[in-house]
């Protein structure tokens, strides 16, 4: 465990989440209005909820952290652009499940520019986008859906009084998706932070490995630490797989004994102010490499580190991935798991028996990050802001086939990159990742 506490980065400013959301009405027609509905609590068994996670757009867009809230949008509304929605006030409900911020405290806490509590909403809605001509929304979120056609229907009764509804709905998700793939200084903060607690639980993961503790005890080692760092806990389902069951891309079952002679892959990342770390890592059980497992581990380190090393402004996800897939093809054939000369082989895509999943993906508040991963029909280019992962690997099935020492491995090696105006920034290298360096923690453990 780690000894001391990492001091926090500063939380994103309220005038970052203002410029958010003037990013987005800008966009917009001046007769628009943006419906934002926020996450609401989700029954874990009867009467007890999942803990509560704020839907990331949401949150992008207010930074707002309790349930059942909701966003209006309204570009050129003198009154104020941004309008709230929240619980109200409730005494009672409140000794229960803790203090609310009502309408007063979202303006003061939040910067919202004007905010109602939740018994004035559908009253206040109908008159405040009472002349928007398009409604913008998530068209994929039923409820949003729901209460936009209730409104417009409440304002299309009031024609004859000279209410005038919505026109059109079109969807909002894709506009704020573009903004958050480009990620802030502050946000960066907040990851790069997220990637050394999870640095730091890795750590804690290799020294406490050995032969006969279960995948669920690793896990927890792994967890108390994303928790004892002030993160919320993991970002997503860790994986901790001994032996085959690493060959399963998302097994989280977690519950066989580690053996000894055996690698352990631990795909694991802690969320801290909503923002994803997202980090592998493959290491013996008994902290020693066998010949076979260091020959294989080798060829994705080194497929690894080149592809880290391509990341900067220009390169696209597309070229890092054919360049890993070489990297591997190459490997595969030297060490006798693959036949034949190299560009047949990468022709036939012979690479992918033993390597099916790509090379990267977005990384933010999802851990598989929103934004498109093309740009007006071609590959889109990386520019500094954006953050992605790095994470080659390699699966050998148990064919008779293959040579023996080498069946049932499963390998991977992932890091998540920034990248920067002259380059790219590891934000997790805090975890070891060279064979030298893994067996030196784990021998001194």
């Amino acid at each position: 465990m780690s000894a001391e506490s990492l001091p926090r980065p500063a939380p994103i400013g309220l005038e970052e989440f203002r410029e958010r959301r003037g990013r987005l009405m800008a966009q917009l027609p001046p007769d628009s209005a943006v419906l934002l509905p926020g996450a609401s609590l989700v029954t874990r068994s009867r009467d007890s909820e999942f803990a509560f996670r704020q839907d990331s757009d949401f949150h992008y867009l207010t930074g707002f952290p309790e349930p059942d809230a909701l966003l209006l949008l309204l570009p050129g509304r003198e009154a104020g652009e941004s309008v709230l929605f929240c619980q109200d006030r409730d005494p009672e409900m409140e000794a229960w499940t803790g203090r609310r911020l009502g309408a007063r405290g979202a303006e003061r806490h939040h910067g919202i520019d004007q905010a109602f509590e939740n018994a004035e909403r559908d009253a206040r809605l109908t008159e405040l986008l009472d002349g928007r001509a398009t409604l913008y929304l998530p068209l994929d979120d039923g409820k949003a859906l729901r209460l936009a056609e209730r409104i417009r229907g409440s304002l299309l009764a009031g024609a004859r009084r000279g209410a005038r509804a919505p026109l059109s709905f079109a969807d909002i998700a894709g506009a704020i998706h573009e903004l958050r793939l480009v990620k802030s200084a502050a946000e960066l903060a907040l990851m790069r932070h997220a990637g050394e607690i999870t640095g730091l639980a890795h750590r804690r993961a290799m020294g406490a490995a050995r032969a006969g503790l279960a995948e669920y005890q690793l896990q927890a080692d792994l967890e108390h630490e994303f928790r004892w760092q002030g993160g919320s806990g993991p970002a997503y389902a860790s994986i901790v797989a001994g032996g085959a069951n690493a060959r399963v891309l998302h097994y989280i079952e977690n519950r066989e004994a580690l053996r000894g002679g055996e690698l352990v892959l631990i795909d694991a990342g802690a969320e801290f102010d909503l923002y994803a770390g997202d980090v592998t890592r493959t290491f013996p059980v008994d902290g020693r490499f066998s010949v076979a497992q260091r020959a294989l581990y080798e060829v994705v380190l080194e497929a690894q580190e080149r592809a880290i090393a391509a990341v900067r402004p220009g390169a696209t996800l597309g070229g890092i991935h054919r360049g890993v897939v070489r990297q591997l093809t190459e490997g595969l054939l030297r060490l006798g798991l693959l036949e034949g000369e190299l560009e047949a082989c990468l022709e036939a895509d012979a690479c992918r028996r033993f390597y099916p999943h790509a090379t990267s993906h977005w990384l933010g508040l999802d851990v598989h990050d929103v934004g498109g991963y093309r740009l007006d029909g071609a590959p889109r280019p990386l520019v500094p802001g954006m953050v992605l992962t790095i994470e080659p690997g390699l699966y050998v099935p148990e064919d008779d086939d293959l040579p023996e020492a080498f069946r049932g491995l499963g390998i991977r090696i992932e890091d998540d990159v920034a990248v920067t105006p002259d380059g790219h920034e590891v934000l997790t290298d805090s975890a070891p990742k060279r064979v030298a360096d893994i067996e030196a923690l784990m021998a001194k453990e």
